[in-house]
Parts: structure tokens; C-alpha cells; sequence
């Protein structure tokens, strides 16, 4: 059986492995447009933050060690351009310009992401990213050098454009971030939001939230961001609106899109030909709580879907329960997490939802180094249901909101969760952990 993927990074090579370590004998091919596979794309602003760190440190596995160690035809520079569903073929381009055509049995879509760029004048000057790829990373960390950037204008205010707020004023740059959409983390309750912007105005990050961006334009050796009321001045422009799927390939080969255009699979990781599957940030899932279609990019999914493929595809009927958004990131001091939904979402997907936004210690009374932790938390009125959960607080919360994420898996009440047995020890929290508080006060709410 041929095996072809297209895609070399997370879901890609995790489907790849699998699938060689499950049938030795099955001939598996990976089609990769860069030349990097296997590397950790989130710790790119982490990375990006020492300029005296390489970036290479982020590669997990070296194309040679699949090719070598695991019998993997791993064709890098190789750009997929068109799926022929019918001849069951794959046509494209490589690094030196030649076309290619590769037969398959099973295909794999592992297409990512792709960073979303401002249709304005000026967005493909040089000296304009966005940070995606390794190359991504490479590109920025060498301009920041190149450069000697002393200020950096990020457009957008998602994950990404925080993270890197962080890396650059490490290195001394400053930051103005500025976007068109009024509110910062829109998503996100107002006091948990007030606090991430406390945070990041007191490490002195500008926030100009409101501001429709009209152009970019060279300005000596640097670049002016022109907003109907407002012009910021950078050596370096940051496009960080998000990231949509990379989809195309399916959608020109007659796939189904769904949610934001990403590929529509069943729980088996499916399209909706039968021959073959998609993962990663390219693909949709299920989304626990609603029980309908969504598209939210996890690295932990892409990983899980990519396994999932691989057994599939080897014989073994794998499924995917789904996913509840559960996702973390650092501002600065603070960590910052969500699961399930907001209370929109809620109301959006036919809930009737109650909340609740509790402020309470890190660790026990009295004991040193206590912190506030913020937690909102939403139920359903109707049926009591747990519905979501949010966290915002200078430590105890990255790991914390794992509880809230099990509890949603499990589809508990917050009557239920309000009873589960948690851990307790004065360094590490209050006696009443503080979603246990969160899920008490919610109760009366509901």
C-alpha cells in the first residue's frame, strides 16, 4: 500500500511515524514545501527572545533520522500542488523547478496554516513578516540582528503578537501593537481582559485597539503603519492577525470545506472521500460541549489526529471524541488560559448561560508568595452543565485549567465538578482550590 502525505510537520510526521512503526513494510511518502520537518513552532517567540540562542535548537528530529532510521521517503522542497481523486495521483513542483506525480492508496492533507495578511499597501515590503514556519522564525531573528530594531509595530493581538511582545522587549525593542477590531482578547471576560492589558502596559507595551490600518510605507530605514487616525513608526512591521487553513488543495479536488474553510472530517479524521484523511491545523473537529463543527488550531489535535490517520490507515478504527479549546499562553507575568466556551459561544450554540468571575489566592492564607488568580467560569441554566472556563493569574493557572478541560470532556455539571476531590497543599493553593470556589459561587448563579 502507498501511503502519501502531504505535509511534514506536526500531524504530518506524526501520521508518518506511526503508520512505519505499525506496518514496517508499508511505503510511505511525505511531500514537505519547506525543508524543515519536526520542529516546535510554539516556542518560537521563546526562541526568538535570546538573540543569542540558535534557532535551530527547535528542530525535535532531523529529516535525515526519517528517512535513515525509519525508512520514510521524506521528499522535502517538495510543493503539492493538485490532487487527481480520480487517478488517485498527486501532481507539483520541487526546490529545483521540476514538476512530479506520486500515486497513492491512503492520503494524508497535513497542510497547516498559513498567517493572515493585511490586503494593504506595503504588506509585502521587506521587512514585513508574519511568524509561522521555522523559516518564519529564522527570517525575523536575523532582520532583529541585521536591523538593530529599536522598535517593532505588531498588527493584530491574538497569541502570537502577545508571545512576541514578550521576546522583543526582553531584547530591549519596543512595542506598539495596533489593530482594527475594537478590545483586546475580544473573547475573553472584562476583568480577566483589564488585567492582561494592566500587564502588558506595565512592561510598556502601547495598545492602540480600534485603528483600521490603511498602508505601510518605507520610512528611512524603517516603516510608518498609517491608520485613519494614527501613524506608528518601526523598524520592523509584526503581521499577527491569526492564521487560517491551508485548505485550497482540498477544496480545488472537490473535498468538502467546513468551518472557516478548513477540511471537513468525520471522527476518523476522513474527508469526504473515503481514500483520504486530513489533520492538523488544515482540518476541522468536534467540538465537545456544542457537539458540532468547529475549527480551532491545537498542536496536541494535530499530533492525536495524525496518530489517528495512522491507525486508520494500518487497519486499527481509531476516533477522535473531539476538543473543548483548552489553551494556554504566557503574557509577561502572567499565564493566561481558557476551555470550553464563552458565554456568546453559549448563547450562539442555544445555552442559557450563567457566570461567575471570582478573585482569589494562589496559595494558602498567610503563606509567602501568594498571588491573585482570576477565574470566570460559565453553566448552563437549563441543565446545569459546565460549559466553560477561563483563568488569568501570575502562577497556578497553565496546569489548573486541565481540570476544567476533563471536567468539560466528561460533560459534568457544575454541581458535579463543584464535588471532585482536589488537591490541596498551602504552597499550591487554598484549601478551596479556586475553581472550586469559581463552581460554588456559579451554582447560586444558576
Amino acid at each position: 500500500m502507498n501511503f502519501l502525505i502531504i505535509g511534514g510537520d506536526a500531524a504530518g510526521m506524526s501520521a508518518a511515524s506511526r503508520a512505519k512503526r505499525t506496518k514496517p513494510e508499508l511505503n510511505v511518502t511525505v511531500l514537505e514545501k519547506t525543508m524543515d520537518v519536526s520542529y516546535s513552532a510554539c516556542g518560537m517567540p521563546y526562541n526568538i527572545a535570546d538573540p543569542e540562542r540558535d534557532i535551530e535548537d527547535l528542530v525535535v528530529r532531523h529529516a535525515e533520522v526519517f528517512r535513515k532510521k525509519q525508512g520514510i521517503n521524506l521528499l522535502t522542497g517538495h510543493f503539492a500542488e493538485q490532487i487527481d481523486i480520480d487517478g488517485k495521483n498527486v501532481t507539483g513542483i520541487n526546490f529545483e523547478g521540476k514538476k512530479f506525480s506520486v500515486k497513492y492508496d491512503k492520503l494524508l492533507i497535513a497542510t497547516g496554516a498559513s498567517p493572515v495578511i493585511a490586503s494593504v499597501p506595503g504588506a509585502d515590503l521587506p521587512g514585513v513578516m508574519a511568524l509561522k514556519s521555522l523559516g518564519d522564525g529564522r527570517a525575523i531573528k536575523s532582520y532583529l540582528k541585521k536591523s538593530n530594531a529599536k522598535n517593532v509595530v505588531i498588527i493584530g493581538m491574538g497569541y502570537i503578537a502577545l508571545e512576541m511582545c514578550e521576546a522583543l522587549i526582553k531584547r530591549g525593542i519596543g512595542v506598539d501593537m495596533v489593530k482594527p477590531r475594537p478590545t483586546l482578547l475580544p473573547w475573553m471576560d472584562e476583568d480577566l481582559r483589564n488585567s492582561v492589558k494592566e500587564e502588558l502596559i506595565s512592561k510598556g507595551v502601547k495598545i492602540y485597539d480600534g485603528h483600521e490600518i490603511k498602508s505601510i510605507e518605507n520610512k528611512d530605514s524603517g516603516f510608518k503603519v498609517i491608520c485613519h487616525d494614527l501613524t506608528l513608526e518601526g523598524d520592523m512591521v509584526l503581521m499577527a492577525y491569526g492564521v487560517k487553513p491551508n485548505s485550497e488543495i482540498a477544496g480545488e479536488a472537490g473535498l468538502d470545506l467546513s468551518v472557516g474553510k478548513a477540511i471537513s472530517v468525520d471522527k476518523n479524521m476522513r474527508t469526504s472521500d473515503e481514500n483520504i484523511f486530513a489533520a492538523g491545523d488544515c482540518a476541522d473537529a468536534f467540538h465537545v460541549v456544542t457537539g458540532k463543527k468547529t475549527w480551532i488550531p491545537l498542536a496536541l489535535l494535530a499530533n492525536r489526529g495524525g496518530w489517528a490517520v495512522a491507525d486508520n490507515v494500518c487497519g486499527k478504527n481509531t476516533t477522535l471524541a473531539g476538543i473543548v479549546g483548552t489553551a494556554v499562553f504566557k503574557v509577561f507575568d502572567l499565564q493566561v488560559a481558557r476551555a470550553g466556551l464563552t458565554v456568546k459561544e453559549a448563547e450562539k450554540n442555544g445555552f442559557d448561560p450563567g457566570f461567575v468571575t471570582i478573585k482569589t489566592r494562589s496559595k494558602a492564607h498567610a503563606h509567602p508568595g501568594n498571588t491573585t488568580i482570576m477565574v470566570h467560569m460559565v453553566g448552563d441554566k437549563k441543565t446545569g452543565r459546565l460549559l466553560g472556563a477561563q483563568m488569568v493569574g501570575a502562577q497556578g493557572v497553565a496546569h489548573r485549567i486541565n481540570a476544567a478541560s476533563v471536567a468539560l470532556h466528561s460533560k459534568m455539571s457544575v454541581e458535579e465538578f463543584s464535588k471532585t476531590d482536589l488537591a490541596y497543599a498551602p504552597p499550591f493553593g487554598p484549601v478551596w482550590d479556586p475553581l472550586l470556589t469559581a463552581a460554588n459561587q456559579l451554582l447560586k448563579r444558576l
